[in-house]
């Protein structure tokens, strides 16, 4: 019988976790919150991007067999690159990552839609009732640290609510500093090794079982582990690379929508950004990038890579230049210049 987890209220004075929910994050691998973010922004985004995808009843959206094309950071909608950058999942990052919002690092910040259907048979990449898997091997080149070195958050936004749209993320929690289930070096999983990338449950088990024996029974026992996210409008599941989860089947004739985001240390630069680098969207006609950055706080500029007040890169010739890069369009050199009055170099 499936074991479904509720999500747990932020502090409701402050919005941010609570040291349960920490714990959580740490010991387990994962936390479901609700409240984290105003609900009014999620149905913002949820709006755009609705009017973006194709209808769940369409010929189109029936066709789709994996992720489906979507919406990538720096996004026309300006409410999507808001969420990107919240505030308030700047300050649960850094919290469990244990490091000033300055030493974050956003790393992939994507929404795509997933479209229920009937069962059936849709080859190794059908991304309906996904295999159990780590997101690390498609973050990174190299393997993740030790369990209490952690170098990135990995964030899902659920934009609907599960007992509409169904397709509930299943969690493997973690249970203890011995559980087999997460010793390193953790490599069974598809696309590893010469372990074949198959998306869909049922044929990468099949994989498995006729290639891998032992690591089937060792799978079999993650499936009869796992519990089920009972997500709601605007709740938010914070996990780690290294977390065993999977996609589960959504309704018949359903749309989910969810944004998926990773915010990383700044030192952990073997975790790379998923999408193409930040600068690239200057040659977009809308000028989203720049105008992001002239309005974004110093904090969220930094989480982009782009230097923090007090940063050596600083000097009151750089601050002049940049000001007049992003001087039009708002930007204030104020928090940079005073950072230099006292550093010798203004």
């Amino acid at each position: 019988m499936k074991e479904f987890i509720q999500p747990t209220l932020v502090d409701v004075d402050s919005s941010s976790l609570t040291d349960a929910q920490v714990t959580s994050w740490r010991e387990q691998g994962f936390v479901l919150v609700d409240g984290l973010l105003p609900v009014e922004l999620i149905r913002d985004v949820a709006q755009a991007a609705t009017s973006r995808f194709p209808d769940p009843d369409s010929d189109e959206a029936q066709r789709l067999n994996d992720f489906g094309s979507g919406m990538t950071f720096p996004d026309q909608d300006a409410g999507f690159n808001r969420l990107s950058l919240h505030p308030h999942l700047l300050e649960a990052s850094s919290r469990l990552l244990e490091v000033p919002i300055s030493e974050l690092r956003l790393s992939q910040s994507d929404l795509w839609p997933k479209y229920g259907r009937v069962s059936g048979d849709r080859g190794d990449f059908d991304n309906q009732d996904q295999r159990m898997h780590l997101d690390y091997p498609n973050h990174t080149l190299t393997h993740p640290a030790a369990w209490n070195e952690p170098e990135a958050v990995e964030i899902i936004v659920y934009l609907c609510d599960e007992t509409e749209v169904g397709g509930a993320t299943a969690v493997v929690p973690r249970q203890g500093s011995d559980d087999t289930a997460y010793s390193s070096p953790m490599v069974n999983t598809p696309g590893v090794s010469d372990i074949p990338w198959i998306n869909d449950r049922t044929r990468a088990e099949a994989w498995f079982m006729q290639n891998r024996p032992a690591v089937a029974e060792f799978r079999r026992e993650l499936y009869e582990r796992e519990v089920y996210a009972k997500y709601r409008e605007g709740s938010v599941l914070l996990y780690r690379h290294d977390t065993w989860h999977r996609g589960t089947s959504l309704l018949p004739g359903a749309l989910r929508l969810a944004q998926n985001l990773t915010f990383r240390r700044a030192n952990a630069s073997w975790i790379s950004t998923l999408h193409p680098g930040w600068a690239w969207a200057m040659y977009k006609p809308d000028q989203r990038m720049e105008r992001l950055i002239a309005e974004a706080t110093p904090e969220a500029r930094s989480v982009l890579g782009f230097p923090a007040p007090g940063d050596s890169y600083w000097d009151s010739e750089k601050i002049d230049a940049v000001e007049a890069r992003y001087g039009a369009l708002g930007f204030d050199g104020t928090p940079y210049r005073e950072q230099l009055s006292w550093t010798g170099l203004y």
